[in-house]
């Protein structure tokens, strides 16, 4: 009998994310399966939601909108920052996540948008923000958490296992 994913399962699943005009944002295919803790918040919450109740073998569809996905735009848009600000020799592209602090100290996620040989353009909203999400899903493990993975908040991999 297969496990029904809840709270406290870790979940693996094969997926492909594609937007409204049916461009493929991100897939597993040919892949690994993605593996996450059910109920912990390590995937959008729309997604999270739509999985509780799935078992092995499950394919389905889910149109997460960006409220539950990864939230609307926020931010007044990209800003220019000089390139001299990243360590010589740093690599940056776009789509890249940075992290960064806040002149009073507050740690801030920044995501790359663009980049020229001066300068380079970062946004605090997701690049995926305001935008509708549409998942194929294959559930292809369920499993239930190790006493570890349930403190850490995250799978530790197939059999439970990770270092740190």
């Amino acid at each position: 009998m297969s496990q029904i994913i809840a709270d406290q399962t870790v979940v693996s699943f094969h997926y492909t994310l594609t937007n409204n005009e049916g461009q493929v944002l991100q897939t597993s295919s040919g892949g690994e399966a993605m593996p996450y803790l059910h109920g912990a918040g390590n995937i959008v919450p729309g997604l999270e939601e739509a999985m509780g109740g799935h078992a092995v073998g499950d394919k389905f569809s889910v149109v997460v909108p960006p409220e539950k996905g990864y939230g609307l735009r926020m931010s007044p848009g990209p800003q220019a920052v000089p390139r001299d600000q990243l360590p010589e020799g740093a690599e940056i592209f776009p789509g890249m996540p940075l992290g960064a602090e806040t002149p009073d100290g507050q740690h801030v996620m920044l995501f790359v948008t663009a980049v020229d040989e001066d300068q380079f353009w970062v946004d605090t909203d997701h690049p995926l923000a305001g935008v509708e999400l549409k998942f194929d899903v294959e559930v292809v493990a369920v499993r239930a958490a190790t006493a570890q993975e349930l403190e850490h908040g995250h799978p530790h991999g197939p059999d439970g296992h990770a270092h740190h």
